[in-house]
């Protein structure tokens, strides 16, 4: 079983920049208004056909708010056999104010 790391805004950066996976587990409304561009929205309704979908030896950023919920959901990911899972330090809210430019709403 792998454990997960906390990684800065400028870490993620650098891994998205190099394919890494990137999910994001706020609430449909948030994720709407503002989003790291290639994340996926994920939450209990999608999880089981994320899993079977993924590249679990790919690197796998999760995003929350501040950074605080992506860590339990980082744990778990890492726990079910994701090699390289990354909580994002200080969630969406530090990544906006880090790269404003890259942030996409639908």
């Amino acid at each position: 079983m792998s454990d997960f790391k906390r990684i800065d805004p400028h870490t993620a950066s650098q891994l998205l920049d190099n394919n890494a996976q990137l999910v994001d587990i706020r609430d449909p409304q948030s994720f709407d208004f503002g989003h790291i561009p290639g994340a996926i929205r994920l939450d209990n309704d999608n999880l089981a056909d994320f899993v079977a979908n993924a590249n679990q030896q790919a690197p796998l950023i999760v995003c929350c708010y501040h950074g605080n919920s992506s860590q339990g959901a980082a744990a778990y990911l890492a726990s079910i056999g994701f090699a390289e899972a990354y909580s994002l330090d200080g969630g969406f809210d530090l990544w906006r104010q880090t790269y404003p430019e890259r942030v996409s709403a639908e």
